[in-house]
């Protein structure tokens, strides 16, 4: 008895203690359903609230769009030039002027590259909300001062048509396609939320400002300058600081809404081609690639001097594909073997219908105007002296 039990007492020891090691073992391989939430939520912490996401996605819209509104309202009427280097102290006005040429215009275009190039190397969303937070509010601000001078004297609109010629429907289509310009940030935001149930409500919210800034600011902007309207709405203003300062807060704005929508094209093109190449060279090839797609744009802008028509081309071609062709037909080849409606199916390709006419359509006027166009815009600036 006492042999087995001697003997055997250093073997139960063994085994407990065997037990009790491979226990702690398979706990530290195995977390618990405690530690597997703390694990998720931690990953969860990295990304985007929903004040963020709707910081993005109300700056991913209100870009240089909204000042072609009141042109793109007069191209389907009422029914739903050179910069100046100008500013006087007065916003009366009956100044005479004098102007004489200073700078020519591309000068500053390129002037803002490397501003541009710095703003594409942060690659991070959670740092761009403050820029992105930054160029609401200058936006905004703009925006009521744009508003307040607009509301001051809008003619009898008796006088306009209420219906345009079929002609510039298409430029129509294409201007105010474009300026629902975050359609392209749209999956990014919601995938990078923290939780992403919250996204309809944002998306909704975030529209409906959007939607009724856009028809506010087309609509009366149309009915207050009526044909005079120009290719940004800031034209039309006088010359004088106060309204000169709405386009320097607009250039703050759109500068720091340049990286948000650079941001969708860079993580489609860049991890191709970072893949392509060592761990070393990753980092380099990066940042070359993001220098290269703002030279690429700053010449298109430098080339191109027509805004309102680059607008409508932008618009009849991306802008028509992603928001009305695309994604219906997405959702019928999805959710077709699934069972859907005829009513759902009909929807689905009348909007299609609809994108790829104005696609069509709109992409051949605004090419047509481009060329007819040609060179016909002077491009140097004018300082303008009151006499």
């Amino acid at each position: 008895m006492s042999v087995t039990k001697s003997s055997g007492s250093p073997q139960v020891a063994t085994t407990v203690k065997l037990d009790l090691e491979s226990a702690k073992k398979v706990q530290s391989q195995d977390p618990s359903p405690v530690n597997g939430s703390s694990s998720e939520s931690s990953k969860k912490t990295k990304g985007i609230t929903g004040f963020q996401t709707l910081v993005h996605l109300v700056k991913g819209n209100m870009g240089t769009g909204i000042l072609g509104l009141p042109l793109a309202v007069k191209n389907a009427g009422i029914l739903v030039v050179e910069a100046v280097n100008s500013t006087t102290i007065s916003c009366h006005e009956n100044e005479t002027v004098v102007l004489t040429p200073t700078m020519d215009s591309r000068l500053y275009m390129l002037a803002f590259l490397p501003v541009l190039g710095l703003l594409v190397f942060i690659r991070n969303l959670r740092v761009l909300t403050i820029f992105s937070l930054l160029a609401n509010i200058s936006m905004l601000v703009s925006l009521v001062i744009i508003a307040q001078y607009i509301i001051q004297g809008i003619p009898d609109p008796s006088q306009l048509p209420l219906v345009a010629s079929w002609k510039t429907y298409p430029l129509f289509f294409g201007t105010a396609i474009f300026s629902f310009e975050s359609i392209g940030v749209v999956l990014p935001l919601e995938n990078k939320m923290k939780d992403a149930r919250r996204f309809p409500t944002i998306l909704s919210l975030g529209m409906s400002i959007i939607t009724t800034l856009y028809i506010a600011i087309g609509a009366l902007g149309y009915l207050r300058f009526g044909d005079d309207i120009k290719a940004s709405i800031t034209l039309n203003l006088p010359n004088c600081w106060l309204y000169q300062s709405v386009k320097l807060l607009y250039v703050v704005g759109i500068l720091c809404t340049y990286a948000l929508q650079f941001y969708v094209p860079a993580e489609i093109i860049i991890p191709l081609a970072v893949s392509q190449v060592s761990k070393r060279w990753a980092l380099p090839v990066d940042l070359s690639i993001r220098l290269a797609m703002v030279c690429l744009t700053c010449t298109l802008a430098i080339l191109i001097p027509r805004l309102d028509l680059v607008l409508s081309l932008v618009g009849s071609v991306s802008s028509s594909a992603l928001a009305l062709i695309i994604p219906p037909l997405l959702e019928v080849t999805t959710y077709y073997g699934e069972g859907m409606s005829p009513m759902t199916i009909i929807k689905d390709a009348l909007i299609s219908i609809l994108g790829f006419v104005g696609f069509v359509v709109g992409t051949y006027q605004a090419l047509d105007e481009l060329i007819k166009s040609g060179n016909s815009l002077p491009l140097s600036n004018s300082t303008m002296f009151i006499q």
